[in-house]
C-alpha cells in the first residue's frame, strides 16, 4: 500500500507541496470564471447552441431571410434567466462554505495556543479541542483532560449514531497532558495510509525517539465528530479538507438530468434533423422552379451579382429556410422548462403540510432541476437509523413475576400503544380519552422528567415493595455500562453507549431504582431513596454472540448477586428447571410484546456463594491472560456462571419510528414503489425495524438470506433465490436469459422480471463485497428487483452508493435515496434524486441533497402530490410545446410550393418574434403551474395514479410523434382554409382581399385562436389565474395587433413596422372570421374524438383510478378512518446492547476514573 510521510518539525518545507490545506469548496463559479464558465455550460444545450449558430448565419445578407433580432432577443432572454438563476445557486454554497471555513480553531503556534481559522489548518499542526467542539480535521489524539488520555465523542454526522464512542490517545503522549512545551518539540515521523472513505478504519505507525508505535482507528478524531464529555484534548493533523474521510465519503458531485432532459436533447437532434430533411426538400424544389421558371423570368425578378445558377441559388435558399425554420427547435422551450421547475419547486417549500413546526423548519427543494422525475421515481434506497426510526428508545411495557405491565386501553376498551398515549398526550386531550392517566413520579426526586408510562399498577407494586418487581428494577439499575454525570444536584445525566441500555436505566430510575455513579469497583444505586453500594466484581459484557451481558455485584447485605439480560431464546436456555411454568407465560407475554413490533430481552437473576464465585474466578483470570482463543475461552468461563438462573420477567421497548412511518411505506407500495433498506447497522435490528415498518410482512411467501463467505457460496444463494421466485429465470429459454446473451455491450438495460409471489431479501455488507463483483452483479440485481423489500446490513457508505449505482445502470428507472447522516452522502449523490432528512444527525446528508425536509412521512407527499402534478405538468407542456411550434412552423412549408420555394415568411417580423415570448408564453406556463388532474386529497387516496410516470406514458418518443402528426395537420388546415376562404374573394367595397399581407393577418389570427383553444381543452383544473392566463394572452394579441399595424407606429417607422392599415381594413371582413371559425373546428374537432375515444379503445390502467374517483365524486362517502398500523407477528426481536463491544472491560479496568482525585463512590464526566 502506498504511504504518506508526515514530520511535525520539518512539514512546514513541503506541506505546500504535497497536501491540501482544509478548505472546503463545494460551491462551482467565482467571479471570474462565472461568465465564461456559465456560457460554456450552456452552450453544451443543443438548443442554445444551435441558436447561436443561427445567429451567426442570420448575419449573412446572402441567406439572411429573418431580421437578426429574431433570434438575439430570445436568445439573450434565456441565457440571462439560467445565468442569474445558477449564480444565485452558486452564491448558496459559497455563503455555506465560508461559515465553515471560518469556524475558530486553538491551534499551537511557536509554544503557545493561537486561535485560527479552519481552512489555515495544515497536516502537521496540532490543535486543541474543547468539549462540544466539533472536530476540524481527522486528527491522531496525542493527550486528553480525561484519565489515560481518553476522549469521548459522537459520531452523529458521520454514522448517524448518537451514543457514545471512546478514543485512545496513543500510548508515548498521553501522560504530557496539557504541557505546550513538549507538545512544541514533538518532533516524530508518522507513516500512514493515503486518504480513503473507511469510516471504520485507519492503520499507520508513528515513529519517535527510534521507537515504533502502531496507530489504529481508536486513535483518530475525524471531521464531524463532537466531543463530548472531555474539557480538552489535543490532536496531530493527519488529513485535512478533501482528504478527511467525511469529504472523502461525500463522493463525486455530478450534474443530475431529469429522463426528459436527457429525452429533450434525443428530440431536439430528431427535430434538427427532420428540419435539415424539409430545408433540403425546399432547397430541391427552388432549384427546380429557378431552372424552369425563375430563369425566364429575371426580367421581373433578376438574379442577384452572386447567384450564377440555379443550383448555386438553391444552396442559398437551403441556409435561408434553415433561418426561417429555426422555429422548430424553440429557443423558449428551455427557458420555459426552468421557470416551469422553478415555480413547482416553490411550492414544495411553501407546502405547509410539509412543515415540521417542532424545528420550524420548511421542506426545502434545493435544486430546480428535478420536479418532474418527483413523479416517476420506482425504487426508493433509505438509511435506517435517524431517518426510518427517531433513535429514540422508549420503555413501553414489562412482564414482572408473570404478569403484564404497561396496557393502556381507551374509552372503548381499546389497547393502545405507548407511543399513541404519548401522541395524543402532546395534543392535550389525554384525560378525555383515556381511562388511565400518565404515570405522576413526582414522589421521586431523581426521577427523568421526560419518562411517560400510563400504568398506574406498576407504581403500586413498587410501593407496596414486591419483592419480585423490586428485583426486576434493581437488576435493570446494575446491568448495564451507562455513565452518569450530575452537574447540579438532583439532575442526573445518562450517557448510554446505546440508546436501549438508556432506555432501561431511565426507567428503573422512575421507578425508584435510581442508578447514580459508579467506579471501577462499585455502582451506587438510590433505591426508594436510600443510597446503596454495592461492589462491582464483574461485568461479563455483551457481543453479538452471547447475545447477553451479566453483572456480578456484592450488596450492602454482603450477597453475591448474578444480574443478567438478553435475548430470550438464550435466557430460555439458561433458566433453572423449577422456571418452567414462568417461562411459559413469560413467552406468551413476549409474543404479544411482538405482535406490536416492540424489541423484547429477558431478565433473570442467579445467588452464587462465595466458594463457587472464588473458584470461578480465577477460572476467568486465567482465560483473561490466555494468549490463544481468549475469546472462545472467556465464553466458555462465562457460561459456567450464567446458568441455573431465576426469570424475572421481560422488558418491551419500542424503537420508535418516526410519525407516520409505516403508513407511508404501505403508501408508497400502493405506488408500486420499492423500498430498499441501506444501512450500517446490524442485521437483526434492520429486519425488525423492517417488519415494522411494513417493509417485510409476515404474509410473504419466503424470505432470502445471503450471508455467504466467498463468491462461491454468495452466487449460491442469490440463484437459489432466483430459483424460489421464478424457476424459469435460471432455464437458457427464459426471455431475459436470452436478451442478457444479446447484450455484449455496457450499459443495457434488464428487463423487468415477475416473480411468482411475495419475497424479501436480506444481505450484509461482508457478502456485497462478492455480490457487487462484476461477475455478481447482475445476479443480485435480478434477485433483489423480483423482492417487495430489500434489506442491506453492516454496509459502509461506498457499498450504498454502488448499490444505487448497480440499479442506475441496469434498470430504467428513477431511483430516490433518502438518508440522514454524512455516511449517507455517497447514496444521495449516486441516486437520480437524493433527499435529507434534517434530522439530529448534522446537516452533510441535507447539504448534499436535493430536497430536504424533517421526516420520512413527508416522501409521499412529495412524491405522490407534488412529483406527480410536476410531471403530468411538464407533459403537459412538452406536449403542447411541440404542438403549437409545429404548427407554427410548418405553415411555412406549405406556402413554399405557392411562392417559388423563396424563402418569403407567411408571417409578419414582429410576429414571429412575439409569438413563443408573448402570445402563447402565459397560457402553457398556466397549465404547467397551476393545472391539476385532481386534487392533493385524491392523489394520496388512490397511490395507483402515480404509475404512470414510473413507465413515462405521458410523453414519450410515441407522444412526440402524435404532436408532429397533429402539427402537420393542423399546419395544413391553417394554410389551406384561410387561403381557400380568400383566394378570388372581394371585400363589401369590390376592392382585392387576397394580398399577402392581408392573408398574412388571417392566417396568424386563426393560429393564435386554433393554439389558445387547444390549450384550453387541456387544461383540467380551472382558476381565476388560468382564465386570465388563457383568454387574457388572446385579448393580449389582438391588442398587440392594433399597435404593431397602426398608423403611428407605421408611419414614424416604415422600416420596421410595414403592416400599415392591415389590421383595420381585414379584421371587419367576414371572410376572415369565417377562415378563423373553420380552422378552429376543424383542427378541434379530432382533439375531441381522440379524448372521448382514447379511454375507450386503448384505456391505461390508471383510467379506471378516475372511474373510481369520479364515482366518489358524484356519491360522497366519509372519509376513511385513520387506524395506527400494528404489526401483527409472532417473531421477537431481542436488540442489543450497542452496535461494538460494550463499555464493560474499560469500565473495569479503572481507566475511566479520575486518578489525581481521591476515590468516591461515584463517577463523574466532564462536560
Amino acid at each position: 500500500m502506498a504511504m504518506e510521510t508526515l514530520r511535525n518539525s520539518e512539514y512546514l518545507t513541503m506541506k505546500e507541496n504535497c497536501f491540501y490545506d482544509n478548505t472546503i469548496k463545494t460551491s462551482k463559479y467565482t467571479a471570474l470564471n462565472f461568465l465564461p464558465l456559465n456560457l460554456f455550460e450552456q452552450f453544451q444545450r443543443l438548443a442554445n447552441a444551435y441558436f447561436l449558430i443561427l445567429l451567426f448565419l442570420q448575419l449573412i445578407p446572402q441567406i439572411s431571410s429573418l431580421t437578426w433580432y429574431t433570434t438575439v432577443i430570445p436568445l439573450m432572454v434565456v441565457l440571462s434567466i439560467t445565468g442569474v438563476k445558477d449564480a444565485i445557486d452558486d452564491l448558496k454554497r459559497h455563503q455555506n462554505d465560508n461559515q465553515v471555513n471560518n469556524r475558530s480553531v486553538l491551534r499551537l503556534v511557536n509554544g503557545r495556543m493561537e486561535e485560527d481559522k479552519w481552512m489555515n489548518v495544515q497536516v502537521g499542526d496540532i490543535i486543541k479541542l474543547e468539549n462540544n467542539q466539533p472536530v476540524s480535521a481527522d486528527i491522531l489524539l496525542l493527550s486528553s483532560s480525561e484519565p489515560y488520555s481518553l476522549t469521548f465523542i459522537e459520531t452523529a454526522e458521520l454514522d448517524g449514531e448518537t451514543n457514545l464512542k471512546v478514543k485512545h490517545a496513543i500510548s508515548v503522549t498521553r501522560v504530557v497532558e496539557d504541557n505546550l512545551k513538549f507538545l512544541s518539540a514533538f518532533d516524530g515521523e508518522v507513516r500512514c495510509e493515503p486518504p480513503n472513505n473507511r469510516l471504520d478504519r485507519f492503520t499507520g505507525k508513528l515513529t519517535y525517539k527510534g521507537e515504533n508505535y502502531l496507530l489504529d482507528h481508536d486513535k483518530l478524531l475525524l471531521r464531524g465528530c463532537i466531543v463530548r464529555n472531555t474539557d480538552w484534548c489535543y490532536g496531530l493533523v493527519i488529513y485535512t479538507g478533501p482528504d478527511t474521510k467525511l469529504m472523502q465519503n461525500c463522493g463525486k458531485s455530478t450534474f443530475k438530468r431529469t429522463q426528459i432532459d436527457h429525452l429533450m436533447n434525443v428530440l431536439v437532434l430528431w427535430i434538427f434533423l427532420l428540419l435539415v430533411i424539409m430545408c433540403f426538400i425546399l432547397a430541391i424544389g427552388h432549384g427546380i422552379w429557378e431552372s424552369k421558371t425563375g430563369y425566364y423570368f429575371q426580367i421581373f425578378l433578376p438574379w442577384e451579382e452572386y447567384v450564377s445558377s440555379s443550383t448555386i441559388s438553391a444552396i442559398l435558399m437551403f441556409w435561408s429556410y434553415v433561418i426561417i425554420l429555426n422555429t422548430m427547435v424553440p429557443i423558449s422551450l428551455y427557458i420555459s422548462v426552468e421557470i416551469i421547475r422553478l415555480g413547482n419547486s416553490y411550492y414544495i417549500n411553501w407546502d405547509r403540510k410539509m412543515f415540521y413546526a417542532p424545528k420550524n423548519t420548511p421542506a426545502q427543494a434545493r435544486t430546480t432541476t428535478l420536479n418532474e422525475e418527483l413523479g416517476q421515481v420506482k425504487y426508493v434506497f433509505s438509511d435506517k437509523t435517524g431517518t426510518l426510526t427517531q433513535n429514540v428508545m422508549i420503555f413501553n411495557k414489562c412482564s414482572i413475576n408473570g404478569k403484564i405491565y404497561g396496557d393502556t386501553r381507551d374509552k372503548n376498551g381499546q389497547r393502545l400503544r405507548g407511543s399513541e398515549c404519548q401522541a395524543v398526550a402532546e395534543k392535550f386531550v389525554l384525560a378525555l380519552v383515556f381511562q388511565k392517566e400518565k404515570v405522576d413520579f413526582s414522589y421521586n426526586k431523581l426521577a427523568d422528567a421526560k419518562f411517560s408510562f400510563y400504568d398506574k399498577t406498576l407504581v403500586e407494586a413498587v410501593k407496596k415493595g414486591d419483592d419480585s418487581v423490586h428485583l426486576f428494577f434493581l437488576s435493570l439499575s446494575l446491568c448495564h455500562t451507562v455513565m452518569s454525570e450530575e452537574k447540579v444536584e438532583g439532575m442526573l445525566v445518562y450517557q448510554a453507549q446505546s440508546p436501549d441500555e438508556g432506555a432501561l436505566v431511565t426507567a428503573a430510575r422512575n421507578f425508584g431504582f435510581v442508578f447514580h455513579s459508579r467506579t471501577s469497583e462499585t455502582i451506587t444505586v438510590v433505591r426508594m431513596g436510600n443510597t446503596e453500594v454495592y461492589q462491582l466484581l464483574a461485568i461479563l459484557d455483551f457481543d453479538n454472540v452471547r447475545k447477553r451481558m451479566s453483572v456480578i455485584v456484592r450488596t450492602p447485605e454482603d450477597q453475591l448477586m448474578l444480574f443478567c439480560k438478553g435475548a430470550d431464546t438464550i435466557i430460555c436456555e439458561l433458566l433453572h428447571p423449577s422456571c418452567r411454568p414462568l417461562s411459559d407465560v413469560t413467552m406468551e407475554h413476549l409474543d404479544d410484546f411482538a405482535s406490536e413490533g416492540l424489541r423484547t430481552l429477558m431478565v433473570a437473576y442467579r445467588e452464587l456463594d462465595d466458594a463457587f464465585f472464588q473458584s470461578w474466578s480465577k477460572k476467568r483470570s486465567e482465560a483473561y491472560l490466555s494468549l490463544e482463543n481468549r475469546e472462545d475461552k472467556l465464553s466458555s468461563v462465562y457460561e459456567e456462571i450464567e446458568r441455573d438462573l431465576m426469570l424475572l420477567g421481560a422488558t418491551a421497548i419500542e424503537d420508535k419510528l418516526q410519525d407516520e412511518v409505516p403508513e407511508t411505506v404501505l403508501t408508497l407500495n400502493k405506488a408500486k414503489i420499492k423500498i430498499w433498506v441501506l444501512t450500517g447497522d446490524k442485521q437483526e435490528t434492520a429486519v425488525n425495524i423492517a417488519y415494522s415498518c411494513n417493509i417485510f410482512e409476515d404474509e410473504m411467501d419466503g424470505m432470502f438470506f445471503v450471508e455467504g463467505r466467498d463468491s462461491e457460496t454468495v452466487h449460491r444463494e442469490l440463484r437459489e433465490a432466483r430459483n424460489k421466485m421464478k424457476p424459469e429465470s435460471l432455464l437458457e429459454s427464459d426471455p431475459v436469459n436470452i436478451y442478457l446473451t444479446r447484450k455484449h455491450k455496457i450499459p443495457f438495460k434488464v428487463p423487468e422480471e415477475v416473480p411468482n409471489g411475495n419475497y424479501g431479501l436480506i444481505i450484509n455488507g461482508y457478502s456485497l463485497v462478492y455480490a457487487l463483483e462484476e461477475n455478481l452483479e447482475l445476479e443480485l440485481l435480478r434477485a433483489a428487483c423480483m423482492c417487495k423489500g430489500v434489506i442491506c446490513c453492516r454496509m459502509t457508505p461506498l457499498q450504498k452508493a454502488q448499490v444505487v449505482e448497480l440499479v442506475k445502470r441496469y434498470k430504467k428507472v428513477v431511483t430516490l435515496a433518502i438518508g440522514d447522516g454524512a455516511n449517507d452522502v455517497s447514496m444521495i449523490k449516486a441516486a437520480n434524486i437524493g433527499v435529507g432528512i434534517c434530522g439530529h444527525e448534522g446537516m452533510q446528508a441535507m447539504l448534499n441533497s436535493d430536497f430536504a425536509f424533517c421526516q420520512f412521512r413527508y416522501l409521499q407527499r412529495l412524491l405522490l402530490v407534488h412529483g406527480r402534478w410536476s410531471y403530468n405538468r411538464m407533459c403537459k407542456f412538452l406536449s403542447y410545446f411541440f404542438y403549437k411550434n409545429f404548427a407554427f412552423t410548418l405553415v411555412h412549408f406549405w406556402y413554399a410550393f405557392f411562392n417559388g420555394f423563396s424563402a418569403q415568411t407567411v408571417y409578419d417580423t414582429w410576429f414571429i418574434t412575439c409569438y413563443n415570448l408573448i402570445y402563447t408564453a402565459l397560457p402553457v406556463l398556466g397549465v404547467s403551474l397551476f393545472d391539476q388532474d385532481v386534487n392533493e386529497t385524491w392523489s394520496l387516496r388512490f397511490p395507483e395514479l402515480y404509475e404512470p410516470g414510473q413507465h413515462n406514458l405521458y410523453f414519450n418518443k410515441k407522444s412526440f410523434v402524435k404532436c408532429l402528426m397533429h402539427g402537420i395537420y393542423s399546419s395544413f388546415v391553417l394554410f389551406f382554409v384561410p387561403m381557400g376562404t380568400i383566394y378570388n374573394s372581394e371585400r363589401n367595397d369590390g376592392k382585392d382581399i387576397s394580398d399577402f399581407q392581408s392573408f398574412s393577418l388571417i392566417v396568424q389570427t386563426a393560429l393564435i385562436w386554433v393554439v389558445t383553444m387547444q390549450i384550453a381543452l387541456k387544461t383540467t383544473y380551472w382558476t381565476t389565474i388560468s382564465h386570465f392566463f388563457i383568454w387574457g394572452s388572446l385579448g393580449t394579441y389582438f391588442c398587440i395587433l392594433l399597435l404593431l399595424y397602426s398608423d403611428g407606429l407605421c408611419l414614424t417607422f416604415p422600416s420596421i413596422f410595414q403592416f400599415l392599415g392591415v389590421a383595420r381594413n381585414t379584421m371587419n371582413q367576414p371572410q376572415m372570421w369565417l377562415s378563423v371559425i373553420l380552422s378552429v373546428v376543424l383542427c378541434i374537432v379530432p382533439v375531441i374524438g381522440y379524448q372521448f375515444l382514447k379511454p375507450l379503445c386503448w384505456p391505461l390502467s390508471v383510467d379506471r383510478v378516475f372511474d373510481r374517483i369520479h364515482h366518489c365524486m358524484k356519491h360522497p362517502q366519509p372519509p376513511p378512518v385513520q387506524i395506527k398500523l400494528k404489526h401483527a407477528s409472532s417473531r421477537r426481536s431481542a436488540y442489543a446492547f450497542s452496535h461494538q463491544q460494550g463499555f464493560g472491560a474499560l469500565i473495569t479496568s479503572g481507566k475511566t476514573m479520575k486518578s489525581k482525585e481521591p476515590k468516591k463512590n461515584s463517577f463523574s464526566l466532564k462536560k
